[in-house]
């Protein structure tokens, strides 16, 4: 059974306006600052003129790579680094990509930084560029070849994929391109620096607080805890401050050498062209069944954007392997730089576009076979994971698909393309689609108090960017504890308190409430001890008072099945160490089944989505009003990918030319039918002692392909990419 719904803990405070976010610090003294970006996609700075931005009244500091002597990169996040890209612009006069900052201005007020921003001049030695995946100048590089470690990403290859294919009844070959996004969160990217007696504080909403940390150790030649860095709430995250940011070291900089605190808020357009992004993708997906309709097998090539500088590693077979029960896989991955900034994770990273390519050639092979979607699925389930034969810790797949087919009421689809109309003449076309996202954990340590006043403190490893895990952290403590939950108080992002491991992946939740509610259960013996013989139903004030005793500390650890203790000296590094979905003896995923209904209105061909049912196999859920919230978030983002969100790239000059949310294009309330959440809510009973699999990324993945099935439901039309237009429906 779920946890009782609570509401959130955070929710009075944010609507009232009383949450702080970075940009709200105003600190004595605060000074501001501008970046002044690059121009040109790929070359060199010959020369900068900054001597009219030093003019404007109010400036008090102009850097450029003159000015950084001694400091060096952090490093690529996946590269044992800190940073979402190992190019730490200002630190040489190569420009790698459109938008690069070339200098950080920074003035007694934000409009004298940006005039002053504006007057920067460059001159430069340009090369030519290369941006897409087809254009002259694209180097593809062969990922089995790549030295990223192995074998995390290697090719994915199980039985003999081709050769069954050769003998396949029947088959289908399509070729599907994603396109390059960009996450939008509400909240800026923003940071706010101040140094003190030699020791340097970060206020900056963000996914990975210690890498900030130790990102900026390494830049500027710093001991860690020399360094602290406040990130208590951000508002929205999803990949895009999963590290540390190309600005960050530079606001750092220009604090430590005026003197005093700094701010920056990026522009929205900076951030589309300077910080990690959804890469483009091309997806060739060849699918085998034999005359039952069993798939019998499967090849998946892709081949996905990096950039010059960094090898940002692909594992979208990762997931369409384990999708169904197919005995004979091939998944080959390859990676083509671009003069691009460094694309990082956005919000189900390669399964969202992987599922989309996938999912809609089962959908087609299911035609093909004059099979019912649903029950086509549903037939070539997965008994155990085919790429290393281990067992799933839980696997809810038919489970979804059934009720979510009653719920939808889909035995009242007709199956013939074109066959459902209402009476104006508009086409309805009703698509399912399959999808699924690991359950992965990483190590979290928790630091429980309660105090002799009644109050109870929780410092764990964890960011609260808007998904609830507050909540759900206060949920689990006033469960095990038998307290209220406004009682709890909660610390997370604060590297002045326990570790605070990169907060992404879906693994928040199943990684910070094991160690909460481990924790709990260590206060409990703790108050037990100290309760000894004396009076029974003592509350715990009244245990506290008797002994003695003004408060009580207790803390706890926990680590993904099969870690070693010693991944804690990982995580104390600021480092990666999450696990999952393999783990040594089973492999743990989520899984979702969505259910669509498009509209096709008659004239304009305009595609409306009047209504989604979502059913979800996410372990056990502790928060029911927050899962509900992330369903819902995760539909949303699926519509906006499958019928909107682009970023338009200039093949001549580089960057993206769409970069504010009037021309990157989202949708709004008018673009939102019914969303309907349903939890399948079992337990998994291997993961972790709370059977909570990860959910915030899993709605997202078959949002698309089920939209994209649809819409041939409704017009007999097969599309081959992102995002679907209206002339797509002409």
């Amino acid at each position: 059974m779920s946890h009782p719904e609570i509401p959130r803990v955070d929710a009075r405070e944010k609507v009232r306006g009383a949450t702080q976010y970075t940009a709200d610090h105003a600190l004595p003294g605060l000074a501001h600052a501008t970046l002044a970006v690059a121009t040109i996609g790929r070359g060199r700075i010959l020369s900068l003129d900054t001597d009219a931005a030093r003019r404007v009244p109010g400036v008090r500091l102009v850097l450029t790579h003159l000015d950084t002597a001694g400091l060096q990169s952090a490093g690529f996040l996946l590269g044992g680094g800190y940073g979402f890209q190992s190019l730490q612009p200002l630190l040489g006069a190569a420009i790698a990509y459109r938008g690069q900052p070339i200098a950080l201005v920074v003035a007694d007020t934000l409009e004298a930084a940006r005039e002053a921003a504006a007057l920067v001049r460059a001159t430069y030695a340009q090369d030519a560029i290369s941006v897409t995946l087809d254009a002259p100048g694209a180097e593809i590089l062969a990922q089995a070849d790549s030295p990223l470690p192995k074998p995390a990403f290697a090719d994915r290859v199980v039985g003999d994929a081709d050769g069954a294919l050769s003998t396949a009844a029947t088959r289908v070959d399509a070729t599907f391109q994603g396109p390059p996004q960009h996450q939008n969160p509400m909240e800026l990217l923003a940071t706010v620096a101040e140094w003190s007696r030699g020791e340097l504080t970060i206020r900056e909403s963000t996914q990975n607080a210690e890498a900030l940390r130790h990102g900026l150790a390494r830049v500027f030649g710093l001991a860690p805890d020399r360094i602290r860095v406040l990130s208590p709430t951000a508002g929205g995250g999803f990949g895009q401050r999963n590290s540390l940011q190309a600005h960050t070291a530079l606001v750092a900089l220009a604090a430590r050498e005026l003197g005093r605190p700094v701010k920056l808020v990026v522009p929205r357009a900076q951030i589309f062209n300077n910080a990690s992004f959804r890469p483009a993708s091309r997806h060739t997906v060849r699918l085998g069944a034999d005359a039952s309709g069993r798939m019998v097998a499967a090849v998946h090539e892709i081949d996905h954007q990096t950039s010059r500088h960094d090898l940002f590693p692909l594992s979208y077979a990762d997931l369409t392997a384990r999708l169904y029960g197919i005995a004979n896989f091939r998944g080959r991955e390859r990676l083509v730089r671009n003069d691009i900034q460094t694309p990082g994770f956005a919000r189900a990273p390669f399964e969202h576009i992987a599922a989309c390519a996938f999912e809609v050639a089962v959908d087609e092979l299911a035609y093909a076979l004059g099979r019912d979607p649903v029950a086509f699925r549903i037939a070539n389930d997965a008994l155990t994971d085919p790429l290393t034969g281990r067992p799933f810790s839980s696997r809810h797949v038919v489970a979804c698909l059934e009720r979510g087919a009653e719920r939808f009421g889909w035995e009242r689809r007709t199956q013939a393309p074109g066959s459902m109309r209402l009476a104006d003449g508009t086409l309805v076309g009703w698509g399912v689609a399959l999808g699924a996202y690991k359950a992965a954990t990483a190590p979290a340590i928790a630091m429980l108090r309660v105090t002799d006043a009644g109050e109870i403190f929780v410092s764990v490893g964890g960011h609260e960017m808007g998904q609830g895990i507050r909540t759900a952290i206060a949920s689990t403590v006033a469960v095990d504890l038998g307290v209220p939950a406004e009682a709890v108080n909660i610390l997370v992002g604060n590297t002045g308190s326990v570790p605070q491991h990169l907060t992404a992946g879906s693994w928040g939740a199943a990684t910070a409430l094991p160690a909460v509610h481990k924790a709990a259960l260590n206060m409990l013996r703790e108050l037990g001890r100290l309760a000894g013989n004396g009076p029974a139903n003592r509350t715990f004030l009244q245990i506290l008072r008797d002994a003695g005793r003004s408060h009580v500390d207790v803390e706890a650890r926990h680590h993904a099945p099969g870690q070693p203790d010693a991944i804690f000296d990982r995580v104390a590094q600021g480092l990666p160490a999450a696990a999952g979905p393999a783990y040594p003896d089973f492999v743990s995923m989520s899984f979702c089944a969505q259910f669509v209904e498009v509209r096709i209105e008659p004239r304009t061909r305009r595609i409306r989505v009047p209504r989604v049912v979502s059913v979800v196999d996410c372990g056990r859920v502790i928060s029911p009003r927050t899962a509900r919230s992330q369903v819902l978030g995760g539909v949303v983002w699926g519509i906006g990918a499958a019928l909107r969100e682009v970023s338009e790239v200039d093949p001549r000059y580089g960057g993206f030319v769409n970069a504010d949310l009037a021309e990157y294009v989202i949708p709004v309330n008018a673009d939102i039918g019914t969303i309907e959440a349903e939890f399948i809510d079992a337990p998994d009973p291997l993961i972790n002692s709370m059977g909570v699999k990860g959910l915030g990324e899993v709605v997202m993945v078959g949002v698309a392909p089920a939209i994209v099935n649809a819409i041939h439901h409704a017009t007999g039309r097969r599309l081959r990419h992102l995002p679907v237009r209206v002339e797509d429906a002409l």
